[in-house]
């Protein structure tokens, strides 16, 4: 039988946290108890502040427990495109901190012992089309000269070895990307939050800030909290209690599906390496075999519609697996679900203050790594340390023309984007 809940809730069910009176003064308020604000929080208690965690669902039901788990901290723009738009400074600069991003989270979840299936097995990108895989390849060496990665170009000759399937036209392989279990590092983090001192406060949505840095007033469902600092963390969950990011940040559906356990054989051939698994496509699929190796996780963006959890909702993403992994064809399904990722018209991740309030946002689908990474910088410029700066503090973050919180314009954008990976554009 199907079941509509993540897969990772099998083993990581969300937490039913105990309710704690909201305190009417904390020196620091975090918005959102996923990967960002639980961070941040357990970087400033660890300092000896105190904090105060408040999330409209439970902590850590949005995206931080729905993901693919694939640990990439992927930037949307190719290095090659950056260095030609941005300078070669300024990419090495964005580049590199992704790097430094994805190993701290290697970092982190070794320091702190967390048992999240955090592996180290890499990635394989496949070309969708021909001269996808020049340009897949070329980027490739940019990486390795400029960063040392060990990355490299795989021809689809070769490809066999990576991925059981004949789609693709070669690919690349980042050996520095991991996969994990998403709500499992979520439940760790939250876990060493817990145990530090930081208060969380789930159900209890967040409807109003008012003040300037050093004196806001946090309205909450609960009571009204006096504080020095607030760190927003909302993300694809972003609501009307924040309005100016609200209209900078779109929520983008991302739905994924797991299929039924496979025989190990089968499991072996298509995944012999147990690589993380992309694609080029506009409207690009990531997918992965399951942590226990049991069965392939499949995810992607399909209509772009808000209402996507449903028995209808997951069939072209399915009929995409299968155009893959033929095999599958007869496969079913056990779970379906969905979550929302941030996007921006810049396509990148966001880190920004405005007006005393630290927006760490925006992180284009590849939140695993990049939100622990700027929620952890947040707390360390609340702190005055220095190795809280980061390179993508101070970009422009352009509002959204005629966009104040209702997407209506995503069906038409996704549909776009299809399009052009149909006629190649």
């Amino acid at each position: 039988m199907t079941v509509y809940t993540p897969y990772w809730w099998e083993e990581a069910p969300r937490p039913e946290l105990p309710e704690r009176a909201v305190d009417d003064a904390s020196d620091v308020v975090v918005v959102g108890a996923g990967y960002t604000g639980l961070s941040a929080a357990l970087e400033l208690v660890r300092a000896g502040r105190s904090v105060q965690v408040f999330d409209k669902s439970r902590a850590g039901e949005g995206a931080s427990s729905r993901s693919g788990g694939i640990g990439s901290g992927n930037l949307r723009i190719g290095f090659g495109e950056m260095i030609r738009t941005l300078g070669l400074p300024r990419a090495k600069a964005l580049y590199g901190e992704g790097v430094a991003a994805r190993e701290d989270l290697d970092r982190f979840v070794n320091d702190e012992n967390i048992n999240c299936h955090y592996s180290p097995v890499g990635r394989f990108t496949g070309a969708t089309r021909a001269e996808h895989y020049d340009r897949l390849a070329r980027n490739s060496d940019l990486l390795r000269e400029h960063f040392g990665l060990d990355t490299y170009a795989v021809p689809k000759s070769e490809q066999r070895s990576e991925i059981g399937s004949d789609f693709y036209h070669g690919g690349v392989i980042r050996n520095d990307i991991a996969g994990v279990h998403p709500a499992l590092l979520h439940q760790g983090i939250l876990e060493r939050a817990l145990e530090a001192g930081v208060t969380v406060h789930p159900h209890t949505a967040v409807q109003g800030i008012r003040g300037e840095a050093g004196n806001f007033d946090v309205t909450t469902a609960r009571g009204v909290v006096k504080t020095r600092n607030v760190i927003v963390c909302t993300n694809g969950y972003t609501d009307g209690a924040t309005p100016w990011i609200r209209r900078r940040v779109v929520p983008v559906p991302s739905l994924m599906i797991a299929t039924e356990p496979l025989p190990a054989d089968l499991m072996k051939q298509l995944v012999p390496k147990k690589r993380m698994l992309g694609d080029t496509n506009h409207i690009h699929h990531y997918f992965r075999p399951s942590p226990d190796g049991t069965r392939i996780l499949f995810g992607g963006r399909t209509s772009g519609a808000l209402n996507v959890d449903g028995p209808v909702s997951h069939r072209q993403l399915q009929q995409k697996m299968v155009r893959i992994f033929p095999e599958l064809e007869n496969v079913g399904l056990s779970h379906i679900w969905w979550g929302y990722v941030a996007m921006n018209l810049d396509h990148l991740p966001q880190f920004v203050v405005k007006d005393g309030i630290y927006y760490p946002i925006g992180f284009c689908g590849s939140g695993v790594v990049w939100a622990r990474w700027f929620g952890r910088k947040a707390a360390l410029q609340i702190l005055g340390d220095p190795a809280g700066e980061t390179a993508f503090e101070g970009q422009r973050f352009r509002p959204i023309p005629f966009y104040n919180g209702n997407p209506w314009f995503v069906p038409g954008a996704v549909f776009w984007y299809k399009m052009r990976d149909v006629f190649n554009i």
